[in-house]
Parts: C-alpha cells; structure tokens; sequence
C-alpha cells in the first residue's frame, strides 16, 4: 500500500504557505476549547465557560514552547546548535510530547496560583481534552511522511516516500487511534464521576505512557538518535517511564484517599 502523497501546504496565499500540520494544532486546540466548555458547564464542574479561552490560551503557548524546546534539547541538539535559526522552523515538524507535557504543566502551575485554585484541580479538568489535540497532531505527521514506523510484511504496512520503498508500519495512525481516540474516551468516561483530585491526571499519565511505550516497538528511532539500549530501547520510552510511574502513584494516592 503506498501511502496517500499529501501536499504539506494546504493553502498558499501568496508567499505566506499554511501548513496542514499547523492546522491541526488549530484543530486541536479549537476542539479542546469547544470541549471543555462542554465539561465547565456541567453541574459542579467549579468552572465557568468563560475560563476555558484563557486556559486553552496557556495550554497551546505551553505546548508549542515545550514542545518544541523538548525536541531541541532530548532529540536533536547537534543539529540545532550548528543551525539555530531552524529552532523556529516548527512548520517542518520536530515536536515532542514530553517536551509540551513539561510546559503545559508549569503553565498550569502558574494559571493555578493565579485562578487561587490546587494545581492537580487544573489537571483533572484539563487532561480530558489534551488527547483532543494529539489525535490531529498524528495525522499531521502523517501527512508530512514523518515518524512512521518500522519496515513489516503485514498488509497494513505503507510505503512512505521518505522512508524507502520497503512497505512501514503507519506508526503515526497507531498513535493517532490511541493517543488520540481510545484515551479521549478513557478519560472522557472516568472523568464523567465525581474523582478524587489527582485520579484523572494520573490516569492520564498513566495510559499515555503505556500507549507510547509500546507502539515505540513498532516506531522507527530518531535517526540522530537511533536505540539507547540494548537494540530496542528509544528515547521515547525512556521519557514514558517517569509518565507511568507519577500516573501510577497518582492514582494510588487518590485510592487511599477514597478506599
């Protein structure tokens, strides 16, 4: 199956060209404001709909910065320090979700002091809608033939013009199901009960990490980077391990708190 050939620029309206993959961190972001105003005006949410442009706001200039920022500095620093200028290059790619995780959650820090409201409060009510945002993010690397996966005979496998001609697995479309769809629904249901504070975020952390973990089996390394040990292990499962474990303590420390 030879992967369908997208052009990367949806629109060109003169020199300025617009991105399908900055279109769908707008997708992302935009349905993520639309569903947690569905969320803030549910009976006891403690949110007002009017709150949710500002916390999306914090949210996508978080995720942007760190994310960016994560994939200089635990992906690709050579290439950058010989050539910062591409630093600002993110209509290319080369973002990281571990990276954005880490700014998106010092920004919640600081919009928790400033709404005067506990940091894992903000998280549960934001985590819902994150996997809103990384499903379009998927298929925007699917669409510029990055990150896929490794070669395989199975009649799913595509063959991507920048990965040979040897048919791959679509790496990005795994992640797109599950990061994206099956852990919206995860949390979208866990989170339609009352829960102890800190139970949704850590179901979050918990699942994504488990998501990414294993579909790195499957995923092609960094080329820069290439396996950190022992033929299999990537950057991208070393970075998942500190998610399951908070994920997992976080939700044993909400058990104990409501046995």
């Amino acid at each position: 199956m030879i992967a369908p050939e997208i052009d990367p620029v949806a629109l060109r309206l003169g020199p300025l060209a617009i991105h399908w993959y900055g279109l769908m961190y707008i997708v992302g972001f935009l349905g993520g404001w639309w569903v947690g105003t569905v969320r803030a005006r549910r009976p006891g949410s403690g949110w007002r709909a009017e709150e949710i442009g500002d916390l999306v706001f914090y949210v996508a200039l978080a995720a942007i910065l760190g994310g960016r920022l994560g994939y200089v500095l635990f992906y690709n620093l050579g290439q950058y320090a010989r050539h910062p200028l591409e630093v600002f290059y993110i209509w290319t790619g080369g973002m990281s979700f571990h990276g954005g995780l880490l700014g998106v959650a010092i920004a919640m820090w600081l919009y928790a002091r400033k709404t005067h409201r506990r940091f894992l409060a903000v998280t549960d009510f934001l985590m819902p809608l994150v996997p809103i945002g990384l499903g379009p993010g998927r298929i925007g690397n699917f669409i510029n033939q990055e990150l896929w996966g490794k070669v395989t005979d199975g009649p799913w496998g595509m063959v991507f013009r920048t990965g040979g001609p040897l048919p791959r697995h679509p790496s990005q479309l795994y992640e797109g199901a599950l990061e994206g769809v099956a852990l919206f629904i995860i949390l979208w249901l866990y989170a339609s009960k009352p829960r102890p504070t800190g139970a949704v975020s850590g179901l979050f952390l918990l699942c994504y990490g488990l998501f990414r973990f294993i579909i790195e089996f499957v995923r092609e390394p960094d080329v820069q980077l290439g396996y950190l040990a022992f033929d299999w292990v990537t950057m991208g499962q070393v970075l998942s391990l500190p998610m399951m474990a908070i994920g997992a303590w976080l939700l044993w420390r909400a058990a104990q708190r409501n046995p």
